[in-house]
C-alpha cells in the first residue's frame, strides 16, 4: 500500500525526516509515495499576494525536483486527505508536525477525518520542537537568554539524508497554482535557490555578520527568512553547516550571533505554542485603552505610514522597501514598528496585519511576536518605555544615508547623513518630500505618560 507525504512548511527533499519516514514505509510495503500539496483556501485567502507568488514559485521548483510528480489538490485538508487516501488506498499519511495554532487545529481535524489511516507526524520546522524545552520548574521560558542556553544545551539532530531513487507515484492533480500578480520583486524560490544563497552567505557574508546585520545600507544579512518560512531549508541544516566550519570560523562572534538569531526564531515559536492567543492578543497590557489613537486622523496617519510618507526618512525607506521587495531589513522593521505603536499610538495588530499582507517571509510566530516585542506586550519584550528614535537609528545604522537614498528618491540629492533630518535643510532642498506627520519628541512623551498611567 502506498504512503502519502503531505508537503506543508517543508518544501524540500533534503533534511526532511517526515519524507524519509514516508519513503521508508512505502519501501517496506514495496509500494510508492504520493507527494501531495493541498491548496488550503483558508490559508490561501488570508495570505498576501507576495507570499502567494513566492509560494507558487517554490511549488513549481519542488514539482520540477519531483520530475513533475507533485500532486496538488485544492480544498479543505480534512476533505482532500481522506478522499486521496481512499483513491490510492494509502496506508499512512506523513507530515512534518504543525506547531502554529491554525495548523494544530487543522491536523486534528484531518487526523479525525482519516479514520483508520494514521496521520504520522515526524519532526517540526524547528531545530528544537516548540514545547519541548521547559525551565527547572517545568514552566515555559518567558525570557530569551535562559531559553537560548537551554536550546544550545539540548542540541538538535543531524540533518536527515535525502532519499534517493524514491518510488514516486503518478497521481492526477489540479496543477501547481499560478502566481498572483504582484508588483514585488521576488527572489528566486525553491530548495536549490535557497541552498545557493546560503552557500554564498557562508562564503561572503558570514565573517562580517555580527556587525553588518544591523546595517540596512549594506548587504549584511543571510536573507534566509523566506526559505525558513517555507521550509526550503531546515534550520538544522544551517546549524550543521555552521558547525562544519573550521575551528577558527566556528568561534567567531558572527557565528554565535547567527546561531542566536535562529534561537530567537525558535523562542517565538515556543511562546506561540504555549500561548496560541498571542497571534492576535497582547500577552500583557502596557497602556490604558484610551491611549490608542482612533478615528479619521489615526487612519490617515496609518495610511501615511504604510505608504512611506511619514516625513521620517528611515521609516519611509523601510516602508517603501517593503512595498517594492516584500522584505524589510530587521533593524528597520523594529524602527518602523516602534514608530507606529509609540509615535502614532496605534495597536501593534494593525501593523502586524500590514506586514503579513506584504512580507514574502510573513510567518505568524515571527511576525506577531516580533511586533509584541517592539510594543512591549510580549514575552521578554523591549520595555514599553524603550522608544526607538528614528533619527538616531538612521544616523547610527545608515550613517552615510545610502539606504534612505536608495528607497526615497525625493532625498537622493541630499548628501551624507544630512538625509536623516531633511527639516533642517535649507528651504526647497527636498521640495517633494513630505513634512513630518508628528513630532517624535512630543509623541515619545505621550507614550511614556500613557505607560506611567498603567504602572
Amino acid at each position: 500500500m502506498p504512503t502519502i507525504h503531505w508537503f506543508r512548511r517543508d518544501l524540500r527533499l533534503a533534511d526532511n525526516p517526515a519524507l524519509v519516514a514516508a519513503v521508508e514505509a512505502a519501501r517496506h510495503a514495496d509500494d510508492q509515495v504520493v507527494p501531495l500539496f493541498v491548496v488550503d483556501d483558508v490559508l490561501w485567502s488570508s495570505s498576501g499576494a507576495p507570499r502567494l507568488a513566492y509560494l507558487a514559485r517554490s511549488l513549481r521548483a519542488l514539482d520540477e525536483a519531483l520530475d513533475g510528480r507533485l500532486v496538488v489538490r485544492r480544498g479543505r485538508p480534512a476533505d482532500v486527505l481522506p478522499r486521496l487516501a481512499r483513491e490510492v488506498s494509502a496506508a499512512s499519511v506523513h507530515v512534518t508536525a504543525a506547531t502554529e495554532p491554525y495548523g494544530r487545529r487543522r491536523d486534528a481535524a484531518v487526523g479525525a477525518a482519516l479514520g483508520e489511516v494514521p496521520l504520522v507526524a515526524t519532526g517540526s520546522p524547528y531545530a528544537v520542537a516548540p514545547g519541548r524545552l521547559t525551565s527547572g520548574q517545568g514552566t515555559p521560558y518567558a525570557v530569551f537568554t535562559p531559553f537560548r542556553r537551554a536550546w544550545l544545551d539540548h542540541g538538535w539532530s543531524a540533518p536527515a539524508p535525502r532519499p534517493r531513487a524514491v518510488p514516486w507515484a503518478s497521481v492526477r492533480g489540479d496543477g501547481v497554482p499560478g502566481a498572483p500578480e504582484t508588483s514585488v520583486r521576488l527572489p528566486a524560490a525553491g530548495e536549490a535557490a535557497a541552498r545557493r544563497r546560503w552557500a554564498d552567505f557562508l562564503r561572503e557574508g558570514l565573517a562580517d555578520y555580527d556587525h553588518d546585520r544591523d546595517r540596512p545600507d549594506v548587504d549584511g544579512t543571510s536573507t534566509m527568512s523566506a526559505p525558513l518560512k517555507y521550509g526550503e531549508l531546515h534550520p538544522r541544516t544551517l546549524l550543521a553547516d555552521l558547525a562544519a566550519l573550521s575551528p577558527a570560523e566556528r568561534g567567531t562572534a558572527s557565528v554565535a550571533t547567527y546561531r542566536s538569531e535562529l534561537a530567537w526564531r525558535e523562542f517565538h515559536a515556543d511562546v506561540l505554542w504555549h500561548h496560541p492567543g498571542a497571534a492576535r492578543r497582547s500577552l500583557r497590557d502596557v497602556v490604558p485603552e484610551d491611549a490608542w489613537a482612533t478615528g479619521a486622523a489615526a487612519d490617515a496617519a496609518f495610511t501615511a505610514w504604510t505608504q512611506g510618507r511619514t516625513g521620517y526618512p528611515v521609516v519611509d525607506a523601510g516602508m517603501r522597501q517593503l512595498l517594492a521587495t516584500g522584505w524589510m531589513h530587521n533593524r528597520v522593521r523594529m524602527v518602523t514598528a516602534s514608530f507606529l505603536v509609540k509615535d502614532l499610538h496605534q495597536r501593534w495588530q494593525r501593523g502586524a496585519d500590514h506586514f503579513l499582507a506584504w512580507l514574502v517571509d510573513g510567518d505568524v510566530p515571527q511576525n506577531q511576536l516580533n511586533w509584541q516585542w517592539v510594543a512591549g506586550t510580549g514575552r521578554d519584550a523591549a520595555p514599553y518605555f524603550r522608544v526607538f528614535n528614528p533619527v538616531l537609528q538612521g544616523k547610527k545604522f545608515d550613517p552615510d544615508g545610502d539606504y534612505v537614498r536608495r528607497w526615497v528618491p525625493e532625498l537622493r540629492g541630499i548628501p551624507g547623513g544630512a538625509v536623516h533630518e531633511p527639516w533642517r535643510l535649507p528651504a526647497g532642498a527636498a521640495p517633494d518630500y513630505p513634512e513630518r506627520i508628528v513630532d517624535h519628541a512630543a509623541e515619545r512623551e505621550a507614550a511614556l505618560e500613557a505607560y506611567g498611567r498603567m504602572r
